[in-house]
Parts: C-alpha cells; sequence; structure tokens
C-alpha cells in the first residue's frame, strides 16, 4: 500500500504471531525497490493506533482478531485469504516464486480495491 500511495494514506502492519522478518520476503520486496530488511514485527496488541478505516487480513486467524479488534470501533473489514508461503518446501528458487506469487497477489487486490496511483503494474 506504501508502495502504491506513499504518504497519503497511514498504514499499519501487524500479524497474529509477531516473529523476525522473513528473508525470502525481503529478497522478493527488494526485487520491486521495497526494502523491508529494517521492519519490526508486531502483533494488533502493538498497534500504536486502532482507529482505522480499513482493516485488511490474510488468514483466518487474522481475521477472527480482526473482528476482536473491531467490536469497539467501526472499521470496515475486507478478508483476503491468502496463501501461506512458508508452507513451499524445495530449493531457494521454487520457496522465492511461492512468495512473489503472494506479492503478486497483494499488489493486485491492492490495486483492484484502493487504486494504483504509482509503482509497479504486477
Amino acid at each position: 500500500m506504501k508502495l502504491l500511495h506513499g504518504r497519503r494514506v497511514y498504514v499499519d502492519s501487524v500479524g497474529v504471531r509477531p516473529q523476525e522478518v522473513d528473508p525470502f520476503a525481503v529478497a522478493v520486496m527488494d526485487e520491486i525497490g521495497v526494502d523491508i530488511s529494517r521492519h519490526k514485527a508486531k502483533s494488533f496488541d502493538d498497534l500504536e493506533d486502532s482507529s482505522f478505516d480499513v482493516i485488511v487480513s490474510l488468514s483466518p486467524e487474522a481475521q477472527h482478531s480482526a473482528v476482536e479488534m473491531t467490536r469497539t470501533n467501526a472499521a470496515d473489514l475486507m478478508f483476503w485469504h491468502t496463501f501461506d508461503p512458508t508452507a513451499v518446501e524445495g530449493s531457494r528458487e521454487s520457496r522465492l516464486m511461492a512468495y512473489r506469487e503472494v506479492r503478486d497477489f497483494l499488489l493486485r487486490r491492492i490495486e483492484e480495491e484502493f487504486g494504483a496511483s504509482s509503482g509497479p503494474k504486477v
């Protein structure tokens, strides 16, 4: 979202279980000019703000957490069921392909839902 819309919108990202940033995610984002190597993973509990217009969740577990979070605010919820690329085993290249597919899927969904103002076309 930040790649396509920059600072025109406030974006935050959390996971269900915060962990170190995945090196495969770093690699495939670097391919499109986005450096996430210094990102710090955080959970719903770590959010600095809880007032959002839209919350997009990518897994059933995240959707459940988002529903709980929105019991006290009026955010719209979107659920984009997304394949978990960490489940792919095999060569480095086959694993990178799985991450690229997720990256490209998410870029397309963001463009469909929120438009594309700049950045790569996938």
